[in-house]
């Protein structure tokens, strides 16, 4: 994460309102000035740019106008809103608390929902917020009004990681799907007894778009240690001891192993995955989201 931002993830300032969204702000405003537009195009009412008649284009949008001037059959093409309701979720339980380079991987979860929130309503899509673990579930159901995104922060800076992911039960509601979704969702996939893949695969349906974004660290995917040191597994407390040079292989292939299998049930279930490295630039992961979503709208 760029130098700006991390300057900013100061609990006295990520935690206000008018201080996630100064950090919301930056991330979006420093993607897009960095990038073209990236807005869909199709019938709409802010015009854009014309191309040629292709066969299969809807007849409604040629421009006779055009036509009478050249004799030749043009498209009339204008930037529109995507008319889609977003849903973002995160994963709150303890494991989220796990922290590399002063970042912890909910707090860099916080940041990019917050931006991926600015960046919904900057092009008026309708959004909201459904944060889990086994003590509470936090939401802020899906609507379109201009006091959305302040309850959104509101709600974002108050939750905490903490207990463990909830298990199936009192979730009915998260899976309320109606009309055209995309579902965003934060998490560092561990769980027991396959909670969260379950969850996961309730998520997903013929209508709707979802997007995993597994959040790791770079040491705890590599055990990049270089000693020995004592473990402790942030939701049970159970400490385990280990030689971190002389394990570091197996513990690496394992870890290659469980993510790949991640990406493989996934891809079967037509859900898109992305590892995401915790200390990562927010603009290159808003970059990656921007990109996936364009090519689901092809």
């Amino acid at each position: 994460m760029n130098s700006q931002i991390r300057e900013l993830l100061k609990p006295e300032i990520l935690n206000t309102v008018s201080g996630l969204e100064l950090v919301a702000r930056i991330v979006v405003e420093g993607f897009m000035s960095g990038s073209n537009k990236s807005q869909s195009v199709g019938a709409g009412q802010e015009f854009s740019q014309y191309r040629s008649y292709q066969p299969g284009d809807d007849l409604r949008q040629l421009d006779w106008k055009m036509f009478a001037r050249s004799e030749r059959y043009y498209i009339k093409q204008s930037e529109i809103e995507t008319n889609i309701t977003v849903k973002f979720m995160l994963d709150a339980s303890h494991s989220m608390s796990y922290e590399e380079g002063g970042i912890s991987k909910f707090q860099f979860a916080k940041v990019m929902i917050a931006a991926l929130a600015y960046l919904a309503r900057k092009q008026s899509d309708t959004f909201g917020l459904y944060v889990v673990n086994d003590l509470h579930i936090h939401s802020v159901e899906p609507r379109f009004e201009q006091q959305q995104f302040m309850r959104f922060l509101n709600e974002l800076i108050e939750v905490k990681s903490e207990s463990t992911w909830k298990k199936g039960n009192g979730l009915d509601h998260v899976y309320n799907h109606q009309g055209k979704e995309l579902i965003i969702f934060f998490t560092d996939l561990y769980d027991d007894n396959n909670d969260l893949q379950h969850f996961i695969s309730r998520l997903k349906t013929i209508r709707n778009e979802v997007i995993v974004f597994h959040l790791m660290g770079k040491q705890e995917m590599e055990l990049s240690y270089g000693g020995s040191f004592s473990f402790e597994d942030l939701e049970t407390g159970q400490l385990i001891k280990a030689d971190t040079r002389a394990q570091q292989k197996k513990y690496v292939d394992e870890v290659t192993q469980w993510i790949s299998a991640s990406r493989n049930w996934m891809l079967e279930k037509q859900i898109n995955y992305q590892l995401i490295n915790s200390g990562e630039e927010a603009e290159t992961v808003l970059r990656s989201f921007l990109t996936i979503r364009k090519k689901l709208m092809r």
